[in-house]
Parts: structure tokens; sequence; C-alpha cells
């Protein structure tokens, strides 16, 4: 089943990342996919702040890969834009088993990489209204089939 959102604001999608917080479990992964500004950091800001992590959430384009640890659970939060979809040496899949939560942006470059459950979030910018993103949730896998069920 797929769950179609409409977010009109930053806030919005705020409060749909700080809803799929609430249900969160360990080597939870969230792939997010979606245009330059469509909203991918914004809604990983609004996971981690629900979490309780104190620092400053930023995208880790350079970085790829930063780790915040001041949550109730561990947040790895990657970029993979500039990889090109070569990840076989960093130990991506590593991440998906250290019982915390992994958010991937632009994980439609590293499909082939990513765990066989999962849940995916494309976003996009709505041509028509300013500052409105349809966003599209993919279960995959009973967990994130559950998490919807209970959030959306």
């Amino acid at each position: 089943m797929t769950y179609k959102i409409t977010s009109r604001s930053e806030q919005d999608t705020i409060e749909l990342a700080e809803n799929i917080e609430s249900e969160k479990f360990p080597n939870m992964v969230i792939c997010l996919e979606g245009d330059l500004g469509s909203g991918k950091t914004v809604f990983t800001k609004g996971f981690a702040a629900s979490l309780g992590v104190e620092e400053p959430i930023t995208s880790p384009t350079f970085n790829i890969i930063k780790e915040y640890t001041s949550g109730e659970m561990d947040l790895y939060h990657m970029d993979v834009y500039r990889l090109d979809g070569k990840v076989a040496d960093l130990g991506i899949e590593e991440y998906f088993q250290k019982d915390g939560i992994v958010i991937i942006e632009w994980a439609d470059m590293i499909k082939d990489y990513l765990p066989p459950e999962r849940l995916e979030i494309k976003i996009k910018i709505s041509e028509d209204i300013e500052d409105t993103r349809v966003i599209v949730i993919t279960p995959i896998g009973r967990a994130y089939e559950d998490l919807c069920e209970a959030v959306l």
C-alpha cells in the first residue's frame, strides 16, 4: 500500500516526521527521495528534533554520513548524492544493523545497497501551489506497514 500526503508548509513536513518518529524502532531505515529543495533535510530535522537530538541537523552532502548520538536512539543521517552510486567501500550496510535509525537522502541512487525492508518517502514539489509538497510513502516490510497504519 502507498500513502499520499499533501504538505502545505515546512511545519506540515516536520509534523509528518514527528508522527513517524513516534513509532520508531531499532534498525529503522528511512529512504528519502526528491529534487533539491523538496524538503528531505526538513523532514530529517523534524524527525531528529522529535528523537531528542540536540545537535543542529544539516545536510551531510560533503560528509556523506553524520552520526547523532544525543537522542533516544542513535541517528545516522546520510546524503549519497555525491557518491554517484559508488558505495561499495563505505560500509553503509553496517549502519543498518547498529540498532539506531538510518535516514538516507537521495536513497534512489543506491537502490542495490538498501535493505529489503525500509520506508520509502518521495517528496515532490508542487508545480501549481507555492510551498506545497506531495509526499508519497511506501512501506516495504511488515514493521513499516504497521508503522504507517499507526500514524497515517
